[in-house]
């Protein structure tokens, strides 16, 4: 718990077995009050470990993909009564050890979504990012800061924490469960005018690291442009058939709100 805040960790999995282990030894239980793992119909013994290891776990009984996973994984730890939600890759690609720093930034009253970014510093390459993702990674988000009118290191890594106000207000269950999921979810805060932070977090690229292939890298490029498209036209009052469709529009809010209303 952290300012009397519930604070939950989220594991999207899908063959995590090799990982989970090395992943959930590192999370700093004083701090956190709920581990929830959600299994996405898996091949290989992630459930069972999962399972010998005491988390809470959801299993699909269906590969229904990532962004569905991530739904799973919300309205659980929602139901479960979490304050803040951290998601987690169970992969060991992200330090666990980021987890204080995240919930104490959202426990603040400062921001609304936390983002463990891979690009600030210089840790992306030197953790072995292929050159390939770290030049599209650039790209997609100086294309995504401009049509958004925000700006973000990355918009697309997936270490990410949020309040359970964000979490209650942006309808995720209307966006795609594929990999797509996570910039439309992150645009839709943004669309919203949440807070969102971010924090230095070294990367780790090895075998075991799950990854998308080439193919499935160009459709989820492709799907980012189309939600910052959308974005744009959602601001110009043209949102039916988007993700932005019923959403009503604020600016950012500045991360200083909560003093300066204080002070007044």
């Amino acid at each position: 718990m952290i300012l009397s805040n519930k604070l939950c960790v989220v594991l999207p999995a899908y063959n995590a077995a090799l990982t989970l282990q090395r992943t959930f030894a590192e999370i700093p239980t004083d701090v956190v009050d709920d581990i929830i793992l959600v299994d996405d119909s898996s091949t290989d013994e992630t459930l069972r470990l999962a399972e010998r290891l005491g988390i809470t776990t959801v299993a699909h009984d269906h590969n229904k993909g990532y962004g569905a996973n991530q739904k799973t994984c919300y309205r659980t730890a929602l139901e479960r009564g979490a304050d803040i939600v951290i998601m987690l890759h169970p992969d060991y690609q992200y330090t666990p050890k980021l987890i204080l720093p995240m919930g104490s930034l959202l426990a603040s009253g400062f921001f609304d979504v936390v983002l463990g970014s891979r690009i600030l510093g210089v840790g992306a390459l030197a953790g072995g990012m292929p050159l390939y993702k770290y030049v599209a990674n650039r790209m997609l988000t100086f294309t995504q800061n401009v049509l958004l009118n925000y700006k973000l290191s990355e918009y697309h890594t997936g270490y990410r924490g949020f309040t359970r106000t964000v979490l209650e207000d942006i309808p995720i269950d209307d966006n795609s469960d594929d990999f797509v999921f996570d910039n439309e979810m992150l645009s839709q805060i943004i669309y919203r005018g949440f807070r969102v932070g971010e924090i230095s977090c070294p990367t780790r690229y090895f075998t075991e690291a799950s990854f998308i292939n080439f193919r499935r890298s160009i459709a989820y490029g492709v799907g980012v442009l189309r939600t910052a498209a959308g974005f744009r036209l959602a601001c110009w009052g043209w949102e039916r058939g988007s993700v932005f469709e019923g959403l009503q529009r604020r600016e950012p809010r500045n991360a200083l709100a909560p003093q300066i209303q204080t002070q007044l």
